[in-house]
């Protein structure tokens, strides 16, 4: 009987696809879901060229596998991976590899890795972004940890991953559970990204009175030039998406309330936990949360009646402004994100290399965007690069639109806009670029009331002073 390449466990939309992309691209797989269904619509939907097997138990799964089993799970993160690692370690050989290509929490991924080990079994974290059609079509796959189980799962990641100028969107991301963290930060990126975009369009829509064919013109322009994005792509065509219940557009039937999956959440976390600042990210984080509040906000705003916005002189001007702006602020996202990943990557030891995460992010994730290709020449040229900021090119385009950053901010605080997402990515930039910032005052209050002690600038050594209480 024919063993099959590779195994997936976990067969809704996402793990269906990714499974049809592996069968595509000339890999036998078998499939295993606890949902007879999904196993009957895997079947139904394999093409004739696919070598593709539905099982229906995780016995004839496992057995239907060749040596070593490559297994790869697309299930909840959290418990439901626990349940599935339960059941299917007792059935696995030595050598046998395990994969996870779902978000799930780093450390939880370390946990897993050390109790397979003890078992002779490999495990990996991966990351995958692109969405439904991304995991059909070639995605953007980050995996890390066993160096060997990776060597033996490259041709196949590189088969399917999203290709940018004839290169794989997939690298090795790092020792542990580096996969894992690179998509966490991923993510964080992306929930700031939709955070400023969204500012974007408020600006335009309230500020400039664009209406929606005018929205899809700008972000069409948008997309067209040095912002060429998914994600600008995709906010271009929702603005096109009419509405079927009504004589209207979707977009402004769809409720002002976020949700979230807490990989936003994780990277926040994760950030205060090594001391690395992401505001943006954070900002993004708890403006979703800010969003829940739909019934106080209704109220706040018959309470604290605002002026009518004041339109700009020059639409013309101000929509250049405002995208200026959004790229500006964009890209302050990703160097915050980049620069967890530098931190993180010391603090775990997980040899992450920026250069490829950037080259990878390229293609087939949801933030890939033409800036990238700029962040992989920094990277290439200096792999130990702190902090985005600190290349040359980079700060040529920064100085070139940080007055549109400037004045799209002031626009928005004079006419009470919340713009959470641009104010925090100008005032980041700002301290950032600071040599020196008023926290000599913080440490000095901390040394007056707590004795936390201070450093000097004119000497070396630690300091505590008795602060005199002031006698006028």
């Amino acid at each position: 009987m024919d063993k099959y390449n590779y195994g997936m466990i976990g067969l809704g939309v996402m793990g269906r696809n990714l499974l049809y992309n592996i069968a595509d691209n000339g890999f036998s797989i078998a499939g295993f879901d606890l949902d007879a269904e999904k196993v009957k619509e895997l079947q139904d939907g394999a093409t004739s060229e696919m070598k593709v097997k539905g099982t229906a138990t995780l016995e004839d799964f496992v057995s239907a596998l060749e040596a070593p089993r490559k297994i790869i799970l697309m299930v909840p993160a959290g418990k439901p991976v626990d349940a599935v690692l339960e059941n299917i370690t007792p059935l696995l050989s030595k050598g046998d590899i395990v994969i996870d290509a779902g978000n799930s929490y780093f450390k939880d991924t370390n946990r897993r890795v050390a109790d397979l080990a003890s078992k002779n079994l490999h495990f990996m974290g991966m990351g995958v972004s692109g969405g439904e059609k991304g995991a059909r079509t070639g995605p953007s796959i980050m995996p890390g940890g066993d160096l060997e189980a990776f060597n033996l799962l490259q041709p196949m990641l590189e088969a399917i991953s999203a290709k940018v100028d004839s290169e794989a969107c997939t690298a090795y991301m790092g020792k542990g559970s580096a996969g894992n963290y690179v998509k966490m930060v991923h993510n964080g990126i992306e929930y700031a990204i939709m955070q400023l975009i969204s500012e974007a369009y408020d600006l335009l829509k309230r500020g400039a009175k664009l209406n929606n064919d005018q929205l899809y013109q700008v972000f069409k322009e948008w997309n067209n030039g040095e912002m060429n994005s998914f994600l600008i792509e995709i906010t271009r065509d929702i603005f096109q998406q009419k509405d079927d219940l009504t004589d209207g557009y979707l977009v402004d039937q769809i409720l002002d309330k976020a949700g979230a999956k807490g990989t936003g959440k994780w990277t926040s976390e994760q950030a205060m936990e090594i001391g690395v600042s992401i505001p943006t990210i954070d900002i993004a984080v708890t403006s979703r949360i800010l969003s829940a509040y739909k019934e106080e906000r209704v109220q706040a705003s018959q309470l604290y009646a605002k002026n009518e916005i004041t339109s700009p002189e020059n639409t013309e001007l101000f929509i250049k402004e405002v995208g200026d702006a959004l790229y500006l602020a964009t890209l302050i996202s990703y160097a915050q994100g980049l620069a967890l990943l530098v931190k993180a990557s010391e603090e775990y030891q997980f040899e992450i290399p920026l250069k490829d995460v950037v080259k990878i992010w390229r293609g087939g994730c949801i933030i890939r965007s033409v800036l990238l290709e700029k962040f992989y020449v920094a990277y290439t040229k200096d792999s130990n690069l702190s902090n985005i900021l600190l290349d040359q090119d980079i700060s040529v385009i920064v100085k070139h639109k940080i007055n549109s950053l400037r004045k799209t901010a002031a626009f928005a605080a004079l006419n009470g806009v919340s713009s959470l997402g641009i104010q925090t990515a100008l005032v980041y930039f700002d301290a950032y670029t600071t040599e020196s910032l008023p926290v000599n005052l913080i440490q000095a209050q901390r040394d007056y009331f707590g004795a936390h002690t201070y450093q000097r600038t004119d000497r070396e050594g630690i300091f505590h002073t008795l602060w005199q209480t002031a006698t006028h």
